[in-house]
C-alpha cells in the first residue's frame, strides 16, 4: 500500500456500521409504525354506539350502530351512512360534535 491512502473498512467496521443501520431502522421506523397500528386497532376494536368520531376524510358523526366490519354513523338529523370502521381515525369527547356546530 501506499502511504496517504486508508485502508478499507474491516469486517468488523462493516457489521458495526450494518447494525447501526438496522437500531436506527428499528426505532425511526418500524417501531412507530407498529405503535400507530396497535393503537389504531383498539380504537376500532372500542368502537360502540354514541361514540363520536372522525372519519378519514374529515366527516365527524356519532356511530348509532356497530357491526362486524362497518359502523352506521348518523352525520345529520335522520341521516345514516354506513362506513368501513378502517375509515375511523379518532373518536372524540362526548359533545364534541354539539361544540363544533355550534
Amino acid at each position: 500500500m501506499a502511504e496517504g491512502t486508508d485502508a478499507p473498512m474491516g469486517v468488523t467496521g462493516q457489521l458495526v456500521f450494518l447494525g447501526g443501520f438496522l437500531l436506527i431502522f428499528y426505532f425511526l421506523l418500524w417501531r412507530p409504525q407498529s405503535k400507530r397500528q396497535k393503537e389504531h386497532k383498539n380504537l376500532i376494536t372500542n368502537l360502540s354506539k354514541g361514540d363520536e368520531v372522525v372519519m378519514a376524510g374529515g366527516m365527524l358523526g356519532k356511530v348509532t350502530k356497530v357491526t362486524e366490519d362497518f359502523v352506521v354513523m348518523e352525520v345529520a338529523n335522520g341521516i345514516e351512512l354506513p362506513v368501513q370502521k378502517v375509515a375511523v381515525t379518532m373518536v372524540l369527547p362526548k359533545g364534541t360534535i354539539k361544540d363544533v356546530l355550534g
